[in-house]
């Protein structure tokens, strides 16, 4: 089950830098001009748990396998990128393959790096780039409100309440505000259906210098009004440190890099972890001698559906999912002794997944 959040923001902002040191490959191209990622490109990254070392350790795993989420480095965009100025055709297309967007706000200066506009102002760039997500979708819903007009005509019941649910959509859209702010499961599941740019959930990236990296600027709190005004959260990191980071090959070297900079941890670490609960995921576990696993489902997922994630053997013949939280398997000191003193619960295919379960399922096929 793949998750995805899409890196967007105005060109020079640190998009591509950002993506190099979440991916830890130096993949994409980071210059110094405009445009220089033009196809998107696509790093798995870990998502950041001790949980799994604990796991693996006590239950004698071979292997261990963190989640995983996708992050994508999306060409940068400009002003008229909704009438395709630019290469907005080609961003708009790629934000709509992504489930969730990492708006990245420029929140340095540096002569040696052009901006598009003369100079970074963190809450007009991400104007820039939210009006244009709200254009794009304003006509988008206006072409869906020509078609349902048609249909309604010849008496469709259903297209004419999904007419109005478009036409309550462009009014909030006209009001200069984005989709992903209308409540409603009706409604956010036809917005989804018609691909909806703001209808996606967002965070932002506030991309700094290293030396602003403890207690940010005058830059960043502009980006966080910005971020707080939108009820986003708004992630500190400096890409040009975290790329010099990531360029470093042993974990040694990572942790006293971090330290003479006075991190406890890497400003990715957070937006890993941002990006995952910005999506709704949890987190459940297998472990074994062979392998603990982390694995990756949105929040309210069945047992059953957790196991067709797992294997698909697992659900079809699903039979029950035997359960402890991580904390009582680890007090418990494992599954046997789990299951001993009665602290594995049996658990059927409707119970709803916990963040931090840790899960064995019995399935006959």
């Amino acid at each position: 089950m793949g998750f995805r959040c899409g890196i967007v923001g105005l060109p020079n902002v640190g998009k591509s830098t950002l993506f190099n040191a979440l991916s830890g490959a130096l993949a994409a191209e980071a210059a110094n001009y405009p445009f220089c990622t033009i196809e998107p490109n696509i790093g798995r990254v870990p998502v950041p748990d001790p949980r799994i070392d604990r796991l693996a350790e006590i239950s004698g795993s071979a292997n261990r396998t963190p989640a995983m989420i996708d992050f994508v480095d999306i060409a940068g965009l400009v002003e008229g990128a909704s009438h395709g100025e630019g290469l907005g055709n080609r961003f708009l297309a790629s934000i709509r393959e992504v489930d969730a967007i990492v708006h990245v706000l420029r929140c340095f200066d540096d002569d040696r790096v052009t901006h598009v506009a003369g100079s970074p102002d963190p809450a007009r760039d991400a104007e820039v780039v939210e009006t244009e997500l709200l254009l794009a979708d304003l006509g988008a819903l206006e072409r869906a409100r020509e078609r349902l007009i048609k249909t309604v005509r010849s008496g469709d019941r259903s297209s004419r309440r999904q007419l109005q649910r478009v036409e309550h959509g462009i009014e909030h859209l006209g009001g200069g505000r984005p989709i992903r702010e209308l409540a409603g499961g009706k409604d956010c599941a036809l917005f989804r259906e018609l691909g909806l740019l703001t209808a996606k959930p967002v965070m932002f990236v506030a991309n700094v210098g290293d030396t602003d990296i403890h207690g940010g600027n005058a830059l960043t709190q502009s980006a966080a009004a910005h971020a707080a005004a939108r009820g986003a959260e708004l992630v500190l990191v400096s890409a040009q440190l975290e790329a010099e980071l990531a360029e470093l090959e042993g974990e040694a070297d990572r942790e006293a890099f971090l330290a003479s900079m006075g991190l406890a941890e890497s400003g990715l670490v957070r937006v890993a972890r941002a990006g995952y609960a910005l999506l709704g995921l949890i987190t459940f576990f297998t472990a074994n001698a062979k392998e603990a696993r982390a694995w990756t489902v949105k929040a309210g997922t069945t047992a059953v559906s957790a196991a067709d994630v797992v294997h698909s053997d697992f659900a079809r013949g699903f039979i029950a999912a035997e359960t402890a939280s991580f904390e009582t398997f680890v007090e418990a000191g494992g599954e046997q002794a789990a299951r001993a003193s009665g602290r594995l619960r049996s658990e059927g295919r409707d119970y709803e997944v916990r963040d931090g379960d840790v899960l064995l399922f019995r399935f006959n096929v």
